[in-house]
């Protein structure tokens, strides 16, 4: 499996746990919510839901009403499929989740990644943030040192693109570090504040001081961690120039 097909599948399989969705809506969902996914060819989204579907990740059940499914069936169309996350995706799918090796460091795949850190357990964001921190400190160096060895055989306006991502890479560092100490700030609240592990085994005898409590908005739904994160002014992985428009939904007969 080629890295880029890895990463539009881990991000089919996130989606899919949110809930059902037939393809459209998946390529709106890749196409708007996680734009790092506007380079990918449609064409290569049935393909990946195939294979899943044969790994037994997901399976495919018919997405409209009976009577809509008739008539599609007599103006010579297929119903369209909805996909559905198995027990096995939603377990292989966790499984991804808790990987940190280099490959959820690089630039779409962390894109990716952070996109589900909503889903992920707070240790594994640190990992995953750590990870990311290093790996792009250690191109700031790099570019640095080109930067010191060509600067005199630049001209103008190529060393100020050089300059210009030296920057974006300085401030994605920062950003970085910001969420790293957010994070770390969470799990001290966590282990010595009022949601410590003794304060929730004493909330769920009472009822009363929980954080699972609606009120207290703290809580992510899936993994339990409190949110501790600063303001954010978006990720690392921009829709990149000259990806393709949205589809036009009357071409979507078929799923």
């Amino acid at each position: 499996m080629s890295r880029r097909s890895g990463i539009l599948e881990f991000a089919v399989l996130g989606l899919l746990r949110e809930s059902p969705m037939h393809g459209y809506e998946l390529r709106k969902r890749l196409n708007t919510s996680l734009g790092i996914f506007r380079a990918f060819s449609y064409g290569t989204l049935y393909p990946c839901l195939k294979t899943l579907v044969a790994n037994g990740w997901l399976i495919e059940e018919p997405g409209s009403a009976p009577e809509e499914a008739l008539a599609a069936s007599l103006a010579g169309r297929r119903a369209k499929i909805v996909y559905r996350l198995t027990a096995d995706g939603k377990e292989h799918f966790e499984e991804l989740l808790s990987q940190t090796g280099p490959d959820a460091w690089e630039d779409e795949h962390f894109a990716a990644r952070f996109a589900f850190f909503g889903q992920t357990e707070r240790e594994v964001r640190m990992r995953v943030l750590e990870g990311r921190r290093s790996r792009l400190e250690e191109r700031l160096e790099k570019m640095s040192a080109s930067l010191a060895r060509t600067r005199e055989r630049l001209d103008d306006y190529t060393l100020e693109l050089q300059r210009h991502g030296m920057e974006s890479v300085e401030r994605e560092v920062r950003w970085l570090n910001e969420l790293i100490e957010s994070e770390r700030a969470g799990r001290d609240r966590r282990e010595s504040g009022p949601d410590s592990p003794s304060t929730r085994r004493d909330s769920t005898t009472d009822g009363t001081t929980g954080t699972n409590s609606p009120a207290s908005g703290t809580t992510n739904s899936t993994t339990g961690d409190e949110g501790g994160l600063p303001r954010l002014r978006g990720t690392s992985g921009g829709s990149p120039p000259g990806a393709p428009g949205q589809p036009d939904p009357s071409e979507d007969t078929t799923t």
